[in-house]
């Protein structure tokens, strides 16, 4: 049998999948016990146990300054503004997604100015939009839309015009109008693509997240790991990497399950 053709079941494959995990972790256990061995007051690869305790730390007790569980607060901060950014972007790709892939006339006239910027890197432009909308909440957020918002347009609209025409042209001989094409034929075969197009932009969308917190915000996870890196705090940093993680993880997975439950047709699952 051909080493392509062997498809491992469920099990075997999280099996297969967690082994280079441990493996990870048991060298990054040896690595760290062998430097805190060496020197007791090693910061750069603390053990997990201290890791532990700085994290509980930060997960439970109040900050006096703030009056806030430092996690909690930086965690809030962080996915509210993910969350809008990540709302603004989808429902902007869906309108002009739609418009560009089903209306000749929208995609000559916006298609090159979509193209332009998606091809400008956002991080050059975080400075324009603190200077334009100020250090505030808008900025960020503005910067989490740029980032991923012209992406996920340009391959909607792409998917759309990719769509069969034989489909198109069925549905104008039994006198759909151009609202009926949209909303009938274009807009439940793109819903599936809207949601992977979006899995795809979440990493990007993290990153700028923790690029305009870096530079100018007083609470948020990328905030808290650009403080504390001053003071070589690897034992704070590394776990906030690890939740950002997770957080990133958690979403994934739960955007891929919307997906499969609400349009098993496209993932082949004939349900």
């Amino acid at each position: 049998m051909r080493i392509v053709n062997i498809r491992p079941q469920r099990g075997v494959s999280l099996l297969i999948g967690a082994i280079p995990i441990v493996i990870l972790i048991i060298v990054y256990a040896v690595l760290s016990a062998a430097r805190l061995e060496a020197n007791t007051n090693d910061k750069v690869l603390p053990t997990f146990l201290a890791m532990f305790h700085a994290a509980a730390r930060l997960a439970t007790q109040i900050d006096p300054r703030t009056d806030q569980i430092t996690l909690l607060a930086d965690t809030t901060a962080s996915l509210w503004r993910l969350g809008i950014g990540v709302a603004i972007a989808t429902v902007s790709t869906l309108l002009l997604g739609l418009a560009l892939g089903v209306v000749p006339l929208v995609r000559s006239a916006l298609g090159p100015l979509i193209t332009i910027i998606a091809v400008i890197p956002p991080i050059a432009v975080l400075p324009i939009l603190f200077i334009a909308m100020g250090l505030g909440e808008a900025s960020k957020i503005a910067l989490i839309v740029f980032g991923i918002a012209p992406f996920m347009i340009r391959d909607l609209a792409s998917h759309v015009t990719s769509l069969p025409v034989e489909q198109m042209v069925k549905a104008q001989t039994l006198g759909a109008s151009s609202w009926q094409l949209t909303l009938r034929v274009a807009l439940p075969q793109a819903l599936p693509r809207l949601i992977e197009s979006l899995r795809l932009s979440m990493g990007p969308a993290w990153v700028f997240l923790i690029s305009a917190e870096a530079i100018a915000s007083d609470v948020g996870l990328g905030y808290r790991i650009f403080l504390v890196r001053r003071y070589l705090a690897m034992d704070i940093i590394l776990p906030y990497v690890a939740w950002i993680s997770l957080l990133a993880i958690t979403t994934d997975l739960v955007l891929k399950m919307i997906s499969r439950r609400a349009f098993p047709w496209a993932h082949g699952d004939g349900r």
